[in-house]
């Protein structure tokens, strides 16, 4: 078979099985798109008025955002505005002085009471500067009447207020009810002071609002993309919009580098941790040893013991066996009877036997030493002696 052949064949056969798989396959499967949205990035993760600095700029007003209320780095002109979603109980006094002078000349300044669950910080120097009070009042939501959404709410998650201007501040429209108040816009001087429960209709991404079911209109209290929500915040932002600098206090702060070295660099340092570890593993000294264990006693103390004494015995050394017994004996009676293990001869038996309460013949055995190759009398006399010994 010629290779031109060869190749013409193989051609065939990948046709025959090719065209028929890709028929079948354009034939069972369809083309979809899928948008899928992913999770914000960068500023827009941890800064809540991101779009609406971007929706500003869009519309040609100089914006900028700031983590923390600094007046040092933000030289505040009359009509510029600033937007402060940082507690406003955490502004010290010496701010709340310079924030009053610059409102004053024309600024206008938003702010919002305390979040809930901060009771035992007070209103803090702002609010008591502005006579607003915000200790003890709850939040629930304050009907907001939209056209095309009849039962849309707002400020649901705001600590509610009373207001009462002091001297030099005016009071120029409250909105709430008649016992508290949600939304206060108070003059002083040439500017305007915003006082609102809550800035969440301003944020650039929603959160589920907890007051309505989940398939309702307003499931999503705080979008900025909410028609009604762009109309609100225009009109909290009216008083200077157009005319300066819109300062967009966001309170927080970006991650820090250790949290975006955890949570993004993972792929880097999880592999050199592993890497790391099996190392150590690796020049880590063994929890056991090589060698094989050391072979166990065969013989226990009492078989060396009687393996000695029988070698004593067949070796003709009785007496060594009668003394030792003999000594621990009179070791014990030097302890309990020093006067009877002072005295020799008779006088000691005696004074044992009237110790041990024994007969005198039975005493003088066991203290007589048996003869070298006489086995009984030397179990006899040891077997004395232990006895005497126990009884001291």
């Amino acid at each position: 078979m010629s290779v031109r052949l060869r190749w013409l064949l193989i051609v065939l056969g990948l046709l025959v099985i090719c065209v028929p798989l890709a028929i079948l396959f354009l034939r069972t499967h369809e083309r979809v798109t899928h948008i899928e949205h992913l999770p914000p990035q960068g500023e827009a993760s941890y800064n809540a008025l991101y779009v609406l600095g971007q929706a500003l700029r869009a519309d040609g007003i100089t914006v900028q955002s700031r983590p923390r209320l600094d007046l040092t780095r933000m030289p505040l002109e009359p009509g510029d505005t600033v937007v402060l979603l940082q507690d406003s109980g955490e502004v010290p006094a010496p701010a709340v002085t310079e924030l009053m002078a610059w409102v004053a000349k024309g600024g206008h300044l938003i702010v919002r009471t305390p979040p809930i669950g901060k009771d035992s910080a007070g209103n803090g120097p702002l609010l008591d500067a502005l006579g607003v009070d915000s200790e003890g009042y709850e939040s629930y939501c304050q009907r907001f009447h939209v056209r095309d959404d009849p039962q849309h709410v707002e400020f649901c998650n705001g600590r509610r207020f009373s207001a009462e201007p002091p001297a030099g501040v005016t009071l120029e429209r409250g909105w709430g009810d008649d016992y508290d108040l949600v939304f206060a816009r108070l003059r002083h001087g040439q500017g305007r002071i915003d006082v609102l429960a809550d800035m969440a209709f301003m944020h650039g991404k929603g959160r589920p609002n907890p007051s309505v079911p989940p398939n309702a209109a307003n499931a999503f209290v705080d979008d900025l993309h909410d028609k009604a929500h762009r109309d609100l915040t225009r009109y909290v932002l009216a008083p200077n919009y157009g005319k300066g600098t819109m300062w967009l206090v966001y309170a927080s702060r970006p991650p820090s580098l250790w949290n975006r070295v955890f949570y993004l660099g993972w792929p880097v340092w999880a592999p050199l941790l592993l890497a790391l570890l099996g190392w150590l593993w690796q020049r880590a000294q063994r929890l056991g040893s090589e060698l094989p264990s050391p072979a166990a006693e065969r013989r226990s103390l009492l078989e060396h013991i009687r393996a000695s004494g029988e070698h004593l015995l067949r070796f003709g050394k009785a007496p060594l066996l009668y003394d030792a017994v003999r000594g621990a004996f009179l070791a014990r009676l030097r302890r309990r009877s020093p006067t009877a293990a002072a005295l020799t001869g008779e006088a000691q038996v005696h004074a044992i036997a009237a110790v041990l309460q024994w007969s005198h013949e039975r005493v003088r055995t066991a203290l007589t030493p048996p003869a070298s190759h006489d086995v009984a009398g030397l179990r006899d006399r040891i077997r004395l002696l232990i006895q005497m010994r126990t009884l001291l």
